[in-house]
């Protein structure tokens, strides 16, 4: 089975979220490449209306222990149809069909990538603080619709 873990942290106490909307939260493995990587972190909105598009916080279907973190394709009955930005990693709609809308728990607002042990020079360091913090958009990756099928 593909590695369908996707955040390291865990969603705020059953009524917290109503008191502490947003959350700081880390991304673990590759579903969402090239938007989202393996040790990115997101600030999260807890309660936030989704839209087709959003890059969303979600209890996996099959194991509510476990969170993972999708897009938002499109609102079916039953709840969402979740996809994984990238297609060869799996772990997805296309594995558990849709989701229950409560099981869509937060929106992701922006995306945190850390400086790596590689970006010591000032031109990557540089280049980091440019790219570090960012809105995540709603938005498919360009680089999907490259993609060989």
């Amino acid at each position: 089975m593909p590695e369908v873990t996707e955040l390291a942290d865990e969603q705020p106490a059953r009524g917290l979220s109503a008191r502490v909307p947003f959350q700081v939260v880390e991304v673990t493995g590759p579903s969402m490449v090239p938007t989202l990587h393996h040790g990115d972190w997101l600030l999260v909105q807890y309660g936030a209306q989704v839209r087709p598009g959003d890059v969303v916080i979600l209890r996996h279907p099959f194991q509510q222990d476990l969170l993972v973190v999708k897009r938002a394709v499109e609102r079916r009955a039953g709840g969402w149809w979740v996809l994984g930005d990238n297609s060869y990693a799996g772990g997805d709609s296309t594995d558990y069909g849709t989701v229950p809308e409560e099981l869509v728990l937060a929106r992701a607002r922006a995306r945190y990538r850390p400086l790596t042990k590689d970006q010591r020079s000032v031109r990557g360091v540089v280049a980091w603080a440019v790219s570090a913090l960012r809105p995540v958009s709603a938005a498919r990756s360009v680089s999907r619709r490259l993609r060989a099928r």
